[in-house]
């Protein structure tokens, strides 16, 4: 994962110059195990006594997943794959620009439409900077889980969601009067903070509650939560939000990044309300 992407470029350039002298020898070889599968076919079918006696192991799906229909796998032409490993972008289907402007209105979303007071007085969080990251690093988290179910395109609007945080977080250090040297180091910390939540959270969002909780704990209480009280109003509010973001429409959230969270308190945390679908012009606007 640590090659840079122009030298796998280059060498599955060459890769694919070096098979053709093998080309033959391949199609020889496979000649070969389609003469010996038909003769193993033909002996099964003249022993009819030999059964089949291995079973398939299935396992249930997670109850705490919304099972949704997956998108297959966009097919893209090796023109495409060459300048994607190079670290440009392909050909997408909606306007790079409009899924830019979705994406910096989806983040806005994660800093401007949550009570972050709320979240520093039910989870005993102090008001700090890093508190808010904290916070706003959970959503952004699960903002990335929805789009990266949009193939292609989510995974680049995904891009610039991370990039206009980091943005947004440089602002803020700067209006807050923290020196280069230690903002430079914060930036750091938090980068490592940002990527190791999103595999604890990636984790368990897979798994039960338990897991879940365990990575809450680590990462938005920072290891400092002694009520369980709260570890348990934390996990149910990521799996129900997490169940109402996957009820939204994905072209509408390429296209428009409107995002509307449930309250962190609530009655009857178990009800969806689906959202009436959000209307947008030519100009994705």
């Amino acid at each position: 994962m640590y090659r840079r992407p122009l030298q796998s470029a280059v060498r599955n350039i060459l890769s694919v110059s070096a098979s053709r002298a093998t080309l033959g020898k391949a199609v020889e070889q496979d000649a070969c195990f389609a003469k010996a599968l038909v003769a193993c076919r033909m002996e099964q079918a003249v022993s009819p006594t030999r059964t089949q006696s291995r079973t398939l192991h299935s396992t249930r799906p997670l109850s705490t997943v919304k099972e949704t229909p997956q998108a297959s796998e966009e097919e893209v032409g090796a023109f495409t794959k060459l300048i994607e490993a190079m670290g440009f972008t392909g050909p997408l289907k909606y306007n790079k620009w409009k899924i830019k402007i979705a994406a910096l209105r989806m983040y806005t979303c994660c800093v401007e439409r949550i009570n972050y007071d709320e979240f520093f007085e039910k989870c005993s969080l102090p008001d700090t900077l890093n508190s808010w990251f904290l916070v706003a690093q959970l959503h952004v988290w699960m903002c990335l889980v929805r789009m990266r179910q949009q193939g292609r395109e989510g995974k680049y609007m995904c891009r610039y969601i991370v990039h206009s945080m980091w943005e947004d977080v440089e602002q803020r250090s700067k209006i807050m009067g923290i020196d280069a040297v230690h903002r430079k180091e914060s930036m750091r910390v938090m980068t490592e903070t940002f990527y190791a939540a999103i595999f604890g959270y990636d984790e368990g969002i897979l798994s039960d509650d338990c897991v879940l909780a365990a990575a809450l704990w680590r990462n938005l209480f920072n290891r400092q939560c002694e009520d369980p009280r709260q570890l348990e109003l934390m996990v149910e509010y990521v799996r129900k939000q997490m169940q109402f973001i996957d009820a939204l429409d994905g072209d509408d959230l390429l296209l428009t990044g409107e995002v509307k969270w449930r309250p962190l308190m609530e009655e009857n945390a178990q009800s969806i309300l689906k959202l009436p679908r959000p209307t947008y012009n030519d100009t994705g606007l």
